[in-house]
């Protein structure tokens, strides 16, 4: 998506869709096994907000304005490895919770193409629930 197309989607009127019934969050999946240092984590997870965000402006605006106007709630929980997030990602379709992949450019500390982060939501809290509720916190 060019500039342009993001300002006028950030800025022309909303078409409002389908309203959730929960409080919404996101929730980001950090895939621990790759031992990311504290910097990295926060800019992947930055990525992942960004991706996430845009995306629900195009397939759930409803749960994006939900999200918007309530703070923003987001945590951060530990994956274990890449096949982990990719596992959480298919719960998470079934249960069509929009999910959104972050994959490293390889210029730093990680290989090219590392599955960093999963970024879930915004999403009814009641549906994340099932799928990271045991996870633990960052």
């Amino acid at each position: 998506m060019g500039l342009r197309s993001f300002i006028h989607s950030m800025t022309a009127p909303r078409t409002r869709g389908e309203a959730p019934e929960d409080e919404v969050k996101m929730v980001f999946v950090v895939n621990h096994g790759l031992k990311m240092g504290k910097g990295k984590i926060a800019a992947q997870v930055g990525h992942g907000a960004v991706i996430a965000t845009m995306k629900a402006g195009k397939e759930r605006p409803g749960h994006l304005e939900s999200w918007l106007s309530s703070g923003q709630k987001k945590i951060c929980v530990k994956g274990n490895d890449a096949e982990h997030l990719e596992r959480l990602e298919q719960e998470a379709k079934q249960l069509n919770i929009l999910t959104a992949r972050v994959h490293d450019a390889g210029h730093t500390q990680i290989p090219s193409g590392s599955f960093t982060i999963l970024a879930l939501g915004p999403a009814e809290e009641a549906k994340l629930e099932p799928v990271t509720g045991a996870l633990k916190l960052l």
